[in-house]
């Protein structure tokens, strides 16, 4: 899961064959990961936020839900929270490294679950 010359890719669940997001973006200084989604209106269709280096995550200061895919270094799927809501806490548990959070109901739509594995493309691909 090499993201370092991309700020933009599309992901794909390579188990099903499903695309999850078309237009995510990568988080990997302290600041980018810090703000993520916060004071935004939303996720925007298709769009993602890829936090590196990041295994639990916040929704304060956020105004609407989202669902987040905890995952390991290799893009396994290690655990999905639907449809987090604002001003909550949660861990990826055991193994996680990365978060992508995505808008509310993605995860659902790509029937991306816990164990699948994905992909991080070229937004063309």
């Amino acid at each position: 899961m090499d993201l370092t010359t991309r700020r933009r890719f599309s992901v794909r669940n390579s188990d099903r064959g499903t695309v999850v997001a078309t237009q995510a973006r990568l988080a990997s200084s302290f600041v980018d990961r810090f703000l993520g989604l916060m004071m935004r209106s939303g996720v925007g269709e298709g769009g993602g936020i890829l936090l590196t280096k990041s295994s639990s995550i916040h929704s304060f200061f956020m105004r609407f839900r989202f669902d987040a895919l905890y995952l390991d270094n290799d893009g396994r799927v290690v655990k999905v929270v639907t449809a987090m809501a604002p001003w909550r806490i949660s861990f990826g548990g055991r193994g996680a490294r990365h978060t992508l959070e995505l808008a509310a109901g993605a995860a659902a739509a790509s029937g991306t679950v816990a164990g699948d594995l994905l992909a991080f493309e070229d937004p063309a691909a």
